[in-house]
């Protein structure tokens, strides 16, 4: 099945909260995730810098923390998500009102926004989506060894039914792992890298990046 891009948040079997992003796509494979000053972001892998001009939504910031939230995101959303925690916004309105600004990307395929934040202090956890004929945020209360999730295709809706009980990673890297091939993920195709933010039993977010060919 292809879905597209994909977030997700989940807690690890230790409790720690974790903010997972995947990129699948079959127009524009040659990209990579790279973590740099504390952010995660999506580039061209080199020789493809070239692509960006086919399509400006393909690099962007896709992971970002603040203090003890983490949010992912597939596009420019990222950053206005961020900054308005930072200023003291509530997780919920800072999905909507970034979300509803910024609209489905205007490319030919009007792709969806979608985002995911996580709360380590309290456990809770925020996707949301916005596509062509919606928009969507919902929270949920996360439980150890549990995630959910939203992709920008077919499973486009944040819902209690878009879950993987199989959730056994404890660090970044893991996070990274299990979104490319384990659980749920394994049966979506055409992979191409990771980013993921996860927390340790101390309650500090580790980022990790992940190509799917590595």
């Amino acid at each position: 099945m292809y879905v597209g891009r994909i977030v997700a948040i989940g807690l690890t079997h230790q409790g720690g909260a974790s903010a997972l992003y995947r990129v699948s796509s079959r127009s524009f494979p040659h990209r990579q995730a790279v973590i740099e000053e504390g952010k995660g972001a999506i580039i061209p892998k080199p020789g493809y810098e070239g692509d960006i001009s086919k399509n400006p939504y393909i690099a962007y910031n896709c992971l970002r923390l603040v203090d003890h939230i983490a949010i992912a995101t597939n596009g420019a959303q990222t950053d206005p998500v961020t900054e308005k925690i930072e200023s003291g916004m509530n997780c919920r309105d800072a999905l909507i009102t970034s979300l509803f600004a910024l609209d489905y990307e205007k490319d030919k395929y009007n792709t969806p926004r979608i985002a995911a934040i996580v709360d380590n202090n309290d456990k809770t956890g925020y996707l949301g989506i916005v596509r062509k004929d919606a928009l969507l945020v919902r929270q949920f209360d996360l439980t150890p060894g549990q995630m959910f999730y939203v992709c920008t295709y077919e499973h486009n809706a944040p819902s209690s039914h878009y879950t993987d009980t199989e959730f056994d990673a404890a660090t970044a890297e893991e996070s990274c792992k299990h979104i490319l091939y384990k659980g749920v993920f394994n049966s979506m195709e055409h992979a191409v890298t990771a980013a993921c933010a996860t927390a340790d039993k101390d309650g500090t977010f580790t980022m990790a990046a992940m190509n799917a060919d590595s």
